[in-house]
Formats: C-alpha cells, sequence, structure tokens
C-alpha cells in the first residue's frame, strides 16, 4: 500500500454516486481531501526560495519543489 492509497482510505472515498446522504459524506470527504492538499502545497512552496542556495543537497531540494509546481502549471 502506498501513500496515495493510504491517504485515500484515511479520508474516505470523494466520487458522488448520486444519492443524497452518501454524496453529502463523500463531499466532507473532499473537503478535507482539498484541505489537505492546500496544506501540502503550501509545505512545497515553502522550499523553493532553496533553489538559490549554494548547498548542493538545499539547492536540489529547491529546484524540484519549483518543477513540481511548473509541472502542474501553478506559478508564483
Amino acid at each position: 500500500m502506498d501513500i496515495h492509497e493510504i491517504v485515500k482510505k484515511l479520508v474516505g472515498e470523494i466520487e458522488p454516486v448520486g444519492e443524497t446522504n452518501i454524496d453529502n459524506a463523500r463531499f466532507e470527504n473532499l473537503k478535507v481531501m482539498a484541505e489537505l492538499i492546500g496544506k501540502l502545497t503550501l509545505d512545497i512552496d515553502e522550499l523553493i526560495p532553496l533553489k538559490d542556495r549554494a548547498e548542493y543537497s538545499i539547492n536540489r531540494a529547491g529546484k524540484y519543489a519549483d518543477r513540481i509546481f511548473d509541472d502542474l502549471g501553478i506559478t508564483e
């Protein structure tokens, strides 16, 4: 089981099925998932300024974080 599967199991299903009670619960799960994505995005964003550091390992992390945002089409 990878981290993606673990998170999905912890949060629960998010896809609506057309039944109000189930879909209400899944909508709450979707909001939890969105909050998690926001927090993870902020964690990665904090690394981007490190791309200008001289230390290789720190610089590498900053450049990788920047590339993640580029790949996702997220601009600063």
